[in-house]
């Protein structure tokens, strides 16, 4: 391979050795570099493309790690890692025991804090300024590079209150290229896109109001420009706001065009951008499909349905409702506190509200989930979408708490389809209903089981489970889309006669009718969920047996009490031991155990 500029770095410092001439030459080597890599290995495109000559300009300027460099979720990071000493690591992001993603701090020091999730970068940024100040290191930089779908988002609000008050040495980035993974929404986005074509508004500068001094625009890809921007703010102490205008997907024509479906397109030719075809075996829908498109469905004739989403419309296919019905259906932007109880709000004047949201996300607004809705118990359809392990999006992103989390909140109902057609049911019952309480609707990422899923309804009954398969020895009780897993696993097994297989439905209320049976009626129980063992589907099953004074022996198989890195769905199952071939060597070996 010829030699090159960004071959020559390996740290920042190497990058402030070249003469500013070269930089744009380097931009061009960097933005080929990730889309040569991200085209094979797949990941976040079009936010990193957008980003390069803003990425080298603040390692040029500022002296990383010295100066700490904080970035807001960190989809755009790919240009900070590949000049911070991964670039002949960089091939392995994403991937199982490569590097992640995400900045992470126990990956690299000049990942000052990790970040997968909006809105932090702010807050973050601006207690590592504070701190500097006791520690006397005054002269130290702090930057927060926040894109404009972030800085909406409450606890950015938070962040910004604070620091204007403040004598921090902070600098506020703003990333402003109108979209995060879909389009920016709201009245803040209205008043930057007014900005960016320097327009006046009448009412003072938000920025200014907020006690920081505001800069800006500027060309976000103007490297000369970005560098003598970052030189003057350097000499400025306090709070500083700079404002630059990027382009999501920079430098490659196709991710220009189609920002969104080029945030993470997948495997695509480096060259000209077209996108590569799936392979033709995997022809069944998305779960978050079926979601969408049942939704739709259902809103055609019940004028009362709603549709909700913090800034998740296409990766939750709400987007099919916004598009069928823009009046019933609403993208509140990286807002999931004001979802919640924007959704409690309708819920009271009798609508049935669904509230499509991230397992990993809804976390963000537990406390409304508890004091919004639960506690008045209004009945909210929360449909959690990237329930259990994610994949290459790795800890910060894997859902695997909700059932813990929400299984200890009264009147809470939690459900979990096995299938695509279970899915479709339950979104069905929840609307025809007279639902009794708030309802969770967890479901996985990806591809379901079934082509053939857009069935006749079936309502459903809440609290009720079913058995699959008959046994005379062992029961194995799963929950949710993990029991397609159990179902595999004992096909063919020698002792195949001996275990009986339920998929209970539901972690709250569970089926005790059915739960006496089984266990008056097994030797041991095992479950199987794709959340976290503790305080989960497993722990109900173990509180019930203790209740009723069963002291069958219980195994609980699920996700270990410890965060999971990234890699495939099919590893990340075989470190939990849930996938496939390990839960056949494990029915195996238990049944020994008798």
């Amino acid at each position: 391979m010829a030699e090159t500029i960004l071959n020559s770095i390996n740290s920042p410092a190497d990058l402030r050795q070249i003469s500013a001439e070269e930089l744009p030459q380097l931009a061009a080597e960097l933005r080929r570099f990730i889309i040569e890599i991200v085209a094979t290995k797949e990941g976040h495109l079009g936010a990193s493309l957008g980003v390069v000559e803003l990425t080298i300009a603040l390692h040029y300027v500022f002296n990383t790690p010295n100066d700490l460099l904080v970035w807001d979720v960190g989809h755009q990071a790919y240009g900070h890692k590949i000049l911070t000493g991964r670039r002949d690591v960089f091939h392995t992001n994403r991937q199982l025991n490569g590097i992640s993603g995400f900045p992470k701090r126990s990956e690299s020091k000049y990942d000052t804090f990790g970040v997968g999730h909006s809105s932090t970068a702010i807050s973050a940024a601006l207690g590592m300024a504070i701190a500097s100040n006791l520690k006397g290191e005054t002269e130290k930089q702090h930057i927060a590079v926040v894109g404009d779908a972030s800085i909406a988002s409450g606890m950015a609000f938070e962040g910004l209150n604070h620091a204007g008050v403040t004598d921090a040495n902070l600098l506020i980035v703003l990333n402003d290229n109108a979209i995060g993974i879909d389009p920016s929404v709201g009245a803040l986005k209205n008043y930057l896109t007014k900005a960016r074509v320097g327009y006046k508004p009448k009412q003072d500068n938000i920025i200014e109001a907020l006690n920081f001094k505001y800069f800006g625009p500027v060309d976000g890809h103007d490297l000369e420009g970005l560098i003598k921007a970052f030189e003057d703010l350097k000499k400025i102490k306090g709070p500083k706001f700079l404002h630059v205008i990027t382009r999501k997907g920079k430098g490659l024509k196709k991710a220009e065009e189609d920002q969104v479906k080029y945030h993470a397109p997948g495997k695509f030719v480096p060259d000209t951008g077209e996108l590569l075809p799936y392979d033709s075996k995997d022809l069944s829908l998305k779960f978050q499909d079926v979601f969408g498109l049942t939704l739709v469905e259902l809103a055609e004739k019940n004028k009362n349905i709603i549709g909700i989403t913090p800034a998740m419309p296409t990766g939750s296919s709400l987007k099919y409702m916004m598009d069928a019905f823009p009046e019933r259906a609403f993208d509140v932007g990286i807002a999931e506190q004001h979802a919640v109880t924007l959704a409690a709000g309708m819920a009271t004047q009798g609508f049935s509200v669904y509230c499509a949201i991230y397992s990993t996300f809804l976390q963000r607004a537990y406390d409304q989930v508890i004091h919004d809705v639960a506690l008045q118990d209004l009945p909210v359809i929360f449909c959690l979408d990237r329930a259990g392990l994610v994949g290459e999006d790795g800890a910060t992103h894997h859902g695997i708490f909700d059932i813990a989390y929400l299984r200890c909140i009264p009147n809470m109902i939690i459900f979990a389809p096995l299938d695509e057609v279970d899915l479709r049911n339950m979104l069905y019952t929840a609307q025809k209903v007279d639902l009794p309480h708030p309802l969770a609707i967890r479901y996985p990422r990806g591809r379901g089981f079934r082509k053939e899923w857009k069935l006749p309804f079936e309502q459903l009954d809440f609290g009720r489970g079913r058995r699959l398969k008959a046994g005379s020895k062992m029961a194995v009780l799963s929950l949710g889309s993990v029991g397609m897993n159990v179902s595999l696993a004992l096909e063919g097994l020698s002792e195949e006669k001996e275990i009986a297989h339920y998929d209970m439905r539901f972690a709250k209320p569970l089926d005790e009718l059915l739960l006496h049976d089984i266990f008056k009626k097994y030797e041991r129980i095992v479950t199987v969920e794709d959340g976290a063992v503790s305080g989960g589907f497993g722990s109900a099953i173990l509180e019930f047996a203790q209740r009723n004074d069963y002291f069958v022996p219980v195994e609980i198989f699920g996700i270990p009490d410890r965060f999971i890195d990234h890699g495939k769905v099919i590893e990340l199952q075989e470190i939990a031991g849930i996938d496939v071939k390990t839960l056949k060597e494990r029915f195996s070996t238990l049944l020994k155990k008798n």
